[in-house]
């Protein structure tokens, strides 16, 4: 057996040299074979095979003989600059995860991920990870589907163009199961309200709700400073009237899970909308509904740690109304009561002979149409330039009448047709109405 010390490096070659010396100490009797293996750092079985190569081959015995010769496992060049040419052409805008599955699923590409990741870096099309931060402690997840869930938004060039758009999600944070997701214009109080809507009609209530401490959600006196929870948003008021706990969030680490959720969402969405070319919000949305949604699930959702659920069947017929923007209004002399340059006429009712001077409730709908409530009793329904669309008589339909039997579905508007662009500043919070 031939071997040049010159193809190998001066570590190797300095290691092979104190082996020899551990050897020819044990060898003429000086220390045992145990202690000659121990000072080496290997196993005596180790041991033993070396001194058999050393008698055998001498010095050049202790080298290794792996040096110089190609790997038995090693991948084919024709298919690295396979998976290369695929990376570079076609996938390049994908995560590493992301392309190593679309290897397996597109193009039977059965490689490690390790390997596609060090080929990708060693070629420079993808940058290298870069050195992780300061040690956390997870937060253990709630036991249960429906204890808790997490809602935030996510502002991102999801088109891969100057367009940026929110992407709202509802998760659960047993088992990261998307309960919904959308693009829209801006995240504001009416988009939030749009999918807590959903939730509520598709799952039923929940226990608590975690977000961060957006105006819609929460009012904060002094930036950066503790919330203010006398003081309720509309979202706030909406969720205290179906018992949904309110928990904010005081720094992004604390959203850690919703914020590594959003990180897949950026590495994989866009990509997935321009392998479809999808290039609209509403094509978008509705891949969401119908495929994606549940493909996300399939993929990253975990069981809970505890059988059963949390979420209990909503038994009310107004969640039209608990999801709307309400704001208090003194009705005029003439039955009528003046909102946003509107003036919406009351028609006369048989339980009392006028209603001036009452105070009643405007609900700003999600789909922009309007009512009037009274207590129990439902006055008017409204379009959003105020002509009246429903009378109402004696026999008023009850806000909170109680169910019996099967719960019925409450209408919910369609979600694209929810106006997108308006901004919270325009509706007045529960507080300044007064509630």
């Amino acid at each position: 057996m031939q071997v040049s010390v010159e193809m190998y490096p001066r570590a190797a070659v300095e290691r092979a040299m104190k082996v020899q010396e551990v050897i020819l100490r044990a060898m003429a009797k000086k220390i045992t074979w145990l202690e000659a293996a121990h000072i080496a750092r290997m196993s005596d079985r180790q041991m033993r095979r070396l001194r058999w190569r050393y008698e055998t081959y001498g010095y050049d015995g202790l080298l290794d003989r792996r040096r110089g010769l190609p790997s038995e496992r090693r991948v084919p060049l024709a298919l690295a600059e396979q998976v290369l040419g695929l990376y570079r052409e076609k996938y390049y805008d994908l995560n590493v995860r992301h392309f190593h599955e679309k290897l397996e699923e597109q193009h039977g590409i059965a490689l490690s991920y390790t390997w596609v990741k060090m080929a990708l870096q060693g070629a420079g099309l993808v940058a290298k990870e870069r050195k992780r931060g300061v040690h956390r402690k997870r937060r253990v997840r709630r036991p249960q589907p429906g204890m808790l869930l997490h809602i935030d938004g996510s502002r991102h060039r999801w088109f891969q163009d100057d367009r940026w758009y929110d992407l709202i999600v509802i998760l659960d944070d047993a088992t990261s199961a998307i309960y919904y997701a959308q693009l829209v214009d801006e995240e504001s109080t009416t988009t939030v309200m749009a999918g807590l809507w959903e939730v509520m009609e598709r799952k039923g209530l929940f226990c608590a709700l975690y977000s961060d401490r957006g105006s819609h959600f929460w009012l904060t006196p002094k930036a950066g400073g503790k919330v203010d929870r006398q003081h309720l948003t509309q979202v706030g008021r909406a969720l205290r009237d179906l018992g949904v706990q309110m928990i904010p969030a005081y720094s992004p680490q604390a959203r850690g899970r919703c914020e590594r959720n959003f990180g897949t969402w950026q590495g994989r969405l866009p990509q997935e909308l321009r392998l479809r070319a999808i290039g609209t919000v509403e094509a978008a949305n509705r891949f969401l509904r119908e495929e994606y949604i549940a493909e996300f699930n399939q993929r990253f959702q975990i069981p809970a740690t505890e059988p059963g659920t949390a979420f209990v069947p909503s038994r009310r017929r107004d969640l039209d109304l608990v999801f709307s923007i309400q704001c208090e209004r003194t009705v005029n002399r003439d039955n009528t009561v003046s909102f946003q340059n509107l003036n919406l006429q009351i028609e006369k009712v048989n339980w009392r002979g006028t209603l001036a001077g009452c105070t009643v409730k405007i609900h700003q709908h999600l789909d922009g149409t309007l009512s009037i409530t009274y207590g129990p009793q439902r006055l008017g329904f409204y379009t959003s330039q105020g002509q009246a669309i429903l009378k109402t008589s004696a026999t008023a339909e009850a806000v909170e009448k109680p169910l019996r039997g099967k719960v019925k579905k409450t209408t919910f508007p369609p979600r694209l047709e929810i106006p997108q662009t308006t901004r919270d500043s325009h509706f007045p919070t529960a507080s300044a109405a007064g509630l």
